[in-house]
């Protein structure tokens, strides 16, 4: 069993910058990667970033440039780094990880832009 808790949500202006956290309890994001997903009001949840266990990272089209995943040391934090924020931006974001063949996801934060 793993729990994951997303945290650093917030509101901010368009241009402005949020840094997600998501803390495991098991250090997991070292050996199987992680991803970052959101899911606006009305629509489906989408990828938005992954790093796997090798730490490459790979973006959806709509946040390259401005949004970075990363990872903490100890494999159980993982990071989304957001700049340059549009409204387009607003939705609840989950961070995602594997352990031992089963999809664990956190309860989410929201974030909301505003122009």
């Amino acid at each position: 069993q793993v729990q994951l808790v997303e945290s650093g949500g917030g509101s901010v202006q368009a241009g402005g910058s949020l840094r997600l956290s998501c803390a495991a309890s098991r250090s997991i994001f070292s050996i199987n990667g992680a991803d970052w997903y959101r899911q606006a009001p009305g629509k489906q949840r989408e990828s938005v970033a992954e790093i796997t266990s090798l730490g490459r990272t790979s973006y959806a089209d709509s946040v390259k440039g401005r949004f970075t995943i990363s990872r903490g040391n100890a494999g159980n934090t993982v990071y989304l780094q957001m700049n340059s924020l549009k409204p387009e931006d607003t939705a609840v974001y989950y961070c995602n990880g594997n352990y031992l063949g089963r999809n664990y996801w956190g309860q989410g934060t929201q974030v909301t832009v505003s122009s």
